[in-house]
């Protein structure tokens, strides 16, 4: 399976690149690319400073040019955080894409936005501040009348970047819980 992975607002980090090596033992091949172009962060809001600098457009269109080659086989798009929001936005645009896998974000979606059954999968703490419960309810929604098929787990009293060993918000059970649950989701697919 040919996998698109977008890394978080702090960048292309070792954690990412260690969820790509995850990914790649599983048996697939996974494209990372670095949007951020070489920068990475310690802090959240180092990495927010600099998304905003890029802008939203700019994030995406690099994220196209890097999906551009791949997507004709049929991607699997997932992402971390802000990597998940990018995946969601063009999951939704490819009519080729096999899945989306989401780690700890989404995005919001357009009205028109339409897909045929996409399997879509989110893990996501519990509570997140950064995805409220009133917004998750409405993501769920809307993306369901996008014609996703959503699955979302959620891990109790763990930090937002809970899969990230090298960040505070790490949790080992709950990271494990999302590797293994996730991989079988992509199997499936």
């Amino acid at each position: 399976m040919d996998i698109m992975l977008f890394h978080s607002v702090y960048g292309l980090r070792p954690g990412v690149r260690a969820a790509a090596d995850r990914l790649r033992a599983a048996g697939h091949q996974v494209h990372l690319p670095d949007l951020f172009e070489g920068q990475v962060f310690g802090t959240a809001e180092e990495g927010r400073k600099l998304r905003e600098e890029i802008g939203h457009e700019e994030l995406l269109r690099r994220a196209v040019l890097a999906a551009a080659p791949y997507s004709e086989r049929g991607l699997v798009y997932a992402g971390f955080s802000l990597g998940g929001s990018i995946a969601q936005n063009l999951a939704l645009g490819d009519t080729k894409a096999r899945g989306l896998l989401l780690m700890h974000g989404t995005s919001d979606i357009a009205d028109n936005a339409s897909v045929d059954e996409l399997p879509v999968q989110l893990h996501v703490a519990d509570p997140d501040v950064s995805e409220p419960h009133d917004w998750l309810t409405a993501w769920y929604l809307r993306m369901r009348r996008a014609g996703a098929d959503v699955e979302i787990y959620r891990y109790p009293g763990v930090g937002h970047l809970y899969t990230d060993p090298d960040l505070p918000d790490y949790d080992e059970a709950a990271a494990e819980e999302t590797w293994r649950t996730g991989l079988a989701f992509i199997a499936s697919l």
